[in-house]
């Protein structure tokens, strides 16, 4: 509750112009208003004069008939009136319109116009520069490599990244994860017995 008491309105935005169209509109309605009225008054008038008529009061439905003409009159003087202040309403809600959209250009203009300050055309033919070095430069490490690999190289090579790209590993040596066997004891000590055995026979040799 503290909230909505101590809540602040909000600025009203409603303009002169707002106001103005709301006093025609206004204005308008009730002329339409007064010319129904009229209009059904009108409509009585011409059956009470040809009643008139039949009664044999020949002076009194004359005398209702230009009443009736008068109003007629007025009638039309009613729909010119309503016309124009429809007219009115319309230029001005078109003026409004113009005038937000020149607003919106002005702030388009001191857009463009902070962002050609933040960037200037020597910066902006700088970076292109700079864009076609890199460009230049890359063109030459490709035509390197291009002459350094094989058809066999760039083969493998896109194979690899197809594998990275589709989230595979590339293929390598499996590692061998069993246990090497131990060297039985007698296997060991036979070549020292053949050695012991050698050793008489080079010495008779030698004498």
């Amino acid at each position: 509750m503290g909230n909505v008491f101590g809540r602040k309105s909000r600025p009203t935005r409603v303009t002169e112009q707002d106001k103005a169209i709301l006093q025609l509109k206004q204005q308008r309605d009730k002329l339409k208003q007064y010319q129904k009225r009229i209009t059904l008054q009108l409509e009585k008038e011409r059956l009470l004069a040809k009643q008139l008529l039949n009664d044999g009061k020949k002076e009194k439905a004359l005398l209702l008939l230009k009443k009736k003409r008068y109003q007629d009159q007025l009638l039309d003087k009613t729909e010119t009136q309503i016309s124009n202040l429809e007219r009115m309403v319309q230029d001005i809600e078109f003026i409004q319109i113009e005038t937000r959209v020149i607003e919106g250009l002005q702030v388009g203009n001191a857009c463009l116009k902070s962002m050609h300050e933040i960037m200037s055309i020597e910066d902006v033919e700088r970076i292109l520069d700079e864009t076609q070095e890199s460009i230049e430069y890359q063109r030459q490490i490709d035509e390197m490599l291009a002459g350094a690999l094989t058809q066999e190289d760039d083969e493998a090579v896109l194979a690899e990244l197809e594998a990275i790209t589709q989230g595979e590993d590339v293929a390598l040596p499996e590692v061998p994860t069993e246990p090497i066997p131990d060297v039985p004891e007698a296997a060991k000590a036979e070549p020292e017995r053949r050695d012991a055995k050698d050793t008489p026979d080079r010495e008779m040799l030698t004498a």
